[in-house]
C-alpha cells in the first residue's frame, strides 16, 4: 500500500505543497498534523507507523517532515526496514528499497544536523554579542491578569499549580518561576 506522510510545524503553514507530492505518487493513505519535529511523539507519525505492513512504502515530500536530527532519522528508517516497509523521499529522490538510497539517505541525514548546528551555533554567538552590547533582553516575562486572584487561589489549596498553569495557558515551570519571584519579592 502506498501511504504518505504530511507535517507543518504550526497551524499557519501550509501542507499544499507536500499533498501534492502525495497525488504525485498516487498515495492511498495520507496520515497528516500540525505539530512539531523536535521529537518522534506524534500522534499521526505513530499511527503510520503502527499501520504501515510488510511491502508498504511511505511517502514524504522530504525528509525534514519527518525527522529533526539524524538520530530519529536513522531510527525511523531502520525501524521501518526492520518491518519490511520502505521510504520514498520526493525532494531527496533517495528511496531506502535500493543500497544508493539507504547510503544517500545517511549522508543527507548527517548533512542536515550538521546545519542545524552550524545554525544554532550562529545564534547563540548573536545572542552573546547582542548581550555585551546591552541589546538582547531575552524573553519578554509573561504577565498574567489579575495575578493576586490566582496566586491566593493556590495558596487557599483551591487550584494547584499544574492545574492553574493549564488555565493560564502557560507551562508549569513558567508558572513556578512566577511564583518563586513574587514570593521572593514579598519577603
Amino acid at each position: 500500500m502506498k501511504l504518505g506522510y504530511v507535517r507543518v510545524s504550526t497551524v499557519e503553514q501550509n501542507e499544499s505543497r507536500q499533498l501534492e507530492t502525495m497525488k504525485l505518487y498516487g498515495v492511498e493513505k495520507i496520515f497528516s498534523e500540525k505539530i512539531s519535529a523536535k521529537n518522534t511523539q506524534r500522534p499521526k507519525l505513530n499511527e503510520l507507523l503502527d499501520f504501515a505492513r510488510e511491502g508498504d512504502t511511505i511517502y514524504i515530500h522530504d525528509f525534514s517532515h519527518l525527522a529533526r536530527n539524524t538520530k530519529d532519522l536513522l531510527n525511523i528508517v531502520e525501524n521501518l526496514n526492520n518491518k519490511g516497509i520502505h521510504l520514498v523521499s520526493s525532494k531527496e529522490n533517495i528511496d531506502t528499497s535500493t543500497a544508493t538510497g539507504k547510503l544517500l539517505l545517511t549522508v543527507i541525514a548527517a548533512i542536515s544536523q550538521f546545519e542545524r548546528e552550524n545554525l544554532r551555533e550562529r545564534q547563540l554567538e548573536g545572542i552573546k554579542i547582542a548581550k555585551s552590547k546591552g541589546l538582547y533582553k531575552g524573553r519578554k516575562p509573561v504577565k498574567i491578569d489579575n495575578f493576586e486572584h490566582h496566586y491566593k487561589r493556590w495558596r487557599n489549596n483551591e487550584i494547584s499549580k499544574t492545574a492553574l498553569a493549564h488555565e493560564l495557558v502557560i507551562s508549569r515551570q513558567t508558572l513556578y518561576s512566577i511564583f518563586q519571584k513574587y514570593e521572593n519579592h514579598s519577603n
